[in-house]
């Protein structure tokens, strides 16, 4: 949904003010904005043969092992400990981000395009803002303004009609997944969650993942299912997002909030749709009308107004000395 994808807040260490842009941190960067722009494609493959909630929550599952096991490989079975609390947070998060979030995707991309749902998803900072301020916050005023920006373009894309021949179910829903996903975003920021950002979140993928299997169950994917019906580009697609949309795009986004400007690493916010409208043309030859040119076109500048000031906000209060601390940890999963 990655989704996303927004980063959640919690504690840890403040990264550095000045940071030198390498070789690697560019490769990392090109990876998040190709990997994680290319899983609404992926998902769009998969659920052309396979069944959504199933074939989602097999992949986090898969996911959220592969990742546990990296974590205790790496760093010693002792990092994947969580007290209590922290477990039933990374449970409920993982149930909003993955489930709610990620999985709404999925079965809306059984009707809606790929750039369209990524385009929709882009709104996710524009919610997690609303959520902010329906809390007693007071964002700044250009960001309610990059606000309302997004939301005018979110009319276009959900107008009745002006998006194609799309059922404007399927469109709702990925609206509705971007709200869950900003709701998992914000929670995450304010409950207690395991320190190593990598433990985190293979707990709370296989909490989604297990949430994805039961949700398909309850809505009778098993039946029928023939494993033989599956296409090989599904099979390709799905492997894909397991290991690379999840894995390496996580492990790459979470290396360059340590090793790049956040500045340089937000950017992956407006990137990412523009890369799966690109590529849900060029491989899926997905229709490009002016609703879904002009109406991305105003999200993604609504969230690039977001970005942009949240980031000249933090870096304000970095330099003015405050009681505690605390720093950008990387999303749970994105898309």
């Amino acid at each position: 949904m990655r989704t996303s994808m927004t980063t959640t807040t919690g504690s840890g260490p403040t990264a550095p003010p000045h940071r030198r842009i390498t070789g690697a941190v560019w490769t990392a960067l090109a990876l998040v904005y190709v990997v994680w722009g290319s899983t609404y494609l992926g998902i769009r493959i998969v659920v052309e043969t396979m069944p959504p909630f199933l074939s989602a929550g097999a992949r986090f599952i898969t996911a959220g092992l592969l990742l546990a096991g990296i974590v205790a490989w790496r760093s010693g079975p002792a990092a994947l400990r969580a007290t209590g609390a922290q477990l039933r947070s990374a449970v409920l998060v993982g149930l909003l981000l993955i489930l709610g979030g990620n999985g709404l995707v999925v079965l809306a991309e059984t009707h809606v395009p790929s750039g369209l749902a990524a385009l929709l998803v882009a709104s996710v900072p524009m919610w997690v803002v609303v959520l902010r301020a329906a809390t007693g916050d007071r964002p700044p005023a250009r960001t309610l303004v990059g606000v309302l920006v997004g939301l005018a373009g979110l009319a276009v894309l959900t107008g009745p009609g002006l998006s194609g021949q799309v059922r404007l179910s399927g469109v709702l829903m990925v609206v509705v997944a971007a709200v869950l996903w900003s709701l998992g975003s914000f929670s995450a920021s304010k409950l207690p969650l395991p320190g190593n950002p990598f433990t985190g979140s293979a707990y709370q993928m296989l909490a989604g993942g297990t949430g994805g299997i039961v949700v398909g169950l309850l809505r009778g994917e098993q039946h029928g299912l023939d494993l033989g019906a599956f296409s090989t580009a599904s099979w390709v697609a799905q492997a894909y997002l397991v290991l690379i949309g999840s894995v390496v795009g996580f492990t790459a986004y979470a290396w360059l909030l340590r090793a790049a400007p956040l500045s340089l690493v937000s950017t992956y916010a407006y990137v990412n749709p523009v890369v799966a409208v690109a590529l849900g043309a060029l491989i899926l030859d997905e229709a490009l009308t002016w609703p879904i040119l002009l109406g991305g076109g105003i999200v993604v500048a609504g969230v690039g107004v977001i970005v942009s000031t949240e980031r000249t906000e933090r870096t304000k209060r970095r330099a003015t000395p405050v009681a505690g601390g605390g720093g950008d940890q990387p999303p749970a999963a994105r898309s």
